[in-house]
């Protein structure tokens, strides 16, 4: 797992694969991940990521849990605000450390490579590609309900299907980095229309007076009092469905001026995506009960059926764009963590490359969608989002942990932007008391889930700590990486140290180089 050579300056190119005579015509100058993400794509890259799935996945489970309709409103409203709260202290961090890779990298700055790894581990081993399975899963489950009206798709198709998409997407986030962020901002666009559609439905139900599941009296009465434990695992669903709100920062490196569009595509983000959800949800309870709601396997495509008649075909459609966005957004950010970690030495190098013309992370992309279509066919939808949302929390709060972290070892530190020290303390507060009482109530989900975490460390000290192997594994290595960039034409990209490295402790507008990892 020897990927330290990618960070040198020079270009590297494949020796063997037959780019030469007129091939080499067509080789850049300088082959380096190309700055196209503007303001829109940067909002459309927030918005598309977190608008996938969850919004029609999640309000069954957030309702199971919470026990009543007013309650789960007040969880899906709370569960923005939080979600705002980590996206504050993310600008931050993502204009501080100006590296693509998010958490991962950010950790890795700040803690050192053990706890960056454990993060990266976990995030390409099962969060990104149990998220994308659930996101593609609800794709087929959407684009089959039309076909089998009355019972469940059946289930090789529905995987069939959702792998099928998987590969589409990642050849086209193979093909260019333009086609795929046109992508996501057609798509984002079609699922907020969606959106658009059912709150409208809503909102005439409730003009017409169907409004009887959200008047107070009606909206908390329950039949059984809900413990804490059932509260923060309903904070544990919604929060799948706020899924996504930090992915912008995974791929900094690539968004034009970042210490402005940033923060800007943040701020823009995050309290649209959270009005959108809580008026959605308005709407599903104005015309649905809350048993037709928990007996729906696609809720969306009941609210449909029951409101719009012959035009209920719109919503699978609607529903399946907004999916289809989905996974593009997910393939298009969590490659740009494989690719940051096999860049810090942390995965194999040949995850550090990218296509000598297309300047995409091919070997990075084929990792991702591999790992998703085997994820595909294991585990059930809501218990995968259990696992994928504690381990999403938890590396939340020691992300936002280093940032308390290095406020109190490097004080002087540049910083373009400096949250009031209240927001990060208030996000900490209420993720101990959501992950103290996720673990109370389902030991065994949260547990899987540290073990996830904690397999990585004997694949850490032997993978990458330990520097004196056997000369056969580099041999093998070495190997596997001029056969990887045979295959798919990719060379280790030049890097332009001004984007990359971090600030020095300096209040100018200059930054300089300074590991925040180096104690003062």
């Amino acid at each position: 797992m020897d990927g330290q050579n990618a960070s040198s300056g020079t270009c590297s190119r494949p020796h063997g694969t037959g780019m030469e005579g007129k091939k080499k015509k067509n080789i850049p100058d300088r082959v380096t991940l190309r700055k196209e993400i503007g303001l829109l794509s940067a909002c459309t890259i927030i918005i598309g990521n977190i608008i996938g799935s969850g919004i029609f996945i999640s309000p069954k489970g957030v309702l199971e849990h919470s026990g009543s309709v007013g309650v789960a409103l007040v969880v899906w409203s709370l569960g923005g605000c939080i979600a705002t709260l980590g996206s504050l202290c993310y600008a931050e961090l993502g204009v501080t450390i100006p590296k693509s890779g998010g958490d991962y990298s950010y950790v890795t700055e700040i803690f050192g490579g053990l706890m960056g790894f454990l993060l990266l581990w976990s995030a390409v081993l099962i969060m990104y590609p149990t998220t994308l399975a659930v996101i593609a899963l609800t794709f087929s489950s959407y684009v089959l309900q039309p076909v089998f009206p009355n019972c469940v798709p059946p289930y090789m198709a529905m995987r069939m299907l959702s792998a099928a998409c998987v590969l589409l997407l990642t050849w086209v986030n193979c093909s260019s980095v333009r086609m795929a962020t046109r992508i996501q901002d057609i798509f984002t666009l079609g699922k907020l229309m969606a959106l658009g559609l059912i709150i409208m439905v809503g909102l005439v139900q409730i003009f017409n007076g169907n409004y009887g599941a959200l008047t107070p009296q009606m909206a908390f009465s329950m039949d059984r009092t809900p413990s804490v434990g059932q509260i923060a695992l309903a904070f544990l669903q919604a929060s799948f469905a706020f899924s996504g709100w930090n992915f912008l920062n995974y791929v900094t490196e690539e968004v034009i001026d970042p210490r402005r569009n940033l923060p800007r595509a943040i701020y823009i983000s995050i309290p649209l995506v959270t009005f959108v959800y809580t008026l959605t949800n308005i709407a599903y309870f104005s015309s649905m009960s809350p048993d037709e709601l928990l007996s729906s396997n696609a809720v969306a495509v009941t609210f449909g059926e029951k409101l719009l008649g012959m035009f209920s075909v719109v919503m699978p459609i609607s529903v399946a764009l907004s999916t289809f966005g989905g996974i593009n957004g997910y393939l298009f950010t969590s490659s740009r963590l494989c690719f940051s970690g096999a860049r810090e030495g942390h995965l194999p190098s040949l995850l550090a490359m990218i296509h000598y013309q297309n300047c995409t992370p091919i070997p990075a992309l084929l990792v991702c969608c591999t790992a998703t279509i085997v994820i595909l066919c294991i585990g059930e939808t809501h218990n995968l989002i259990n696992y994928v949302s504690f381990i999403n929390y938890l590396s939340y709060g020691v992300t936002i942990a280093g940032l308390l972290y290095c406020r109190w070892k490097k004080p002087n530190l540049y910083r373009p932007i400096k949250v009031n020290l209240l927001v990060p303390v208030c996000y900490l507060m209420f993720w101990a008391l959501l992950l103290g009482f996720s673990l109370y109530s389902e030991p065994v989900v949260c547990g899987v889930g540290l073990v996830i975490m904690l397999t990585g460390v004997p694949v850490y000290f032997l993978g990458v700590h330990w520097k004196e192997k056997p000369m056969c594994i580099y041999n093998f290595t070495e190997r596997a990486t001029y056969v990887g960039q045979a295959l798919c034409f990719v060379v280790f990209p030049q890097l332009d140290p001004i984007e990359i490295n971090s600030p020095s402790e300096k209040t100018g507008r200059s930054p300089g180089r300074t590991s925040l990892s180096a104690t003062s």
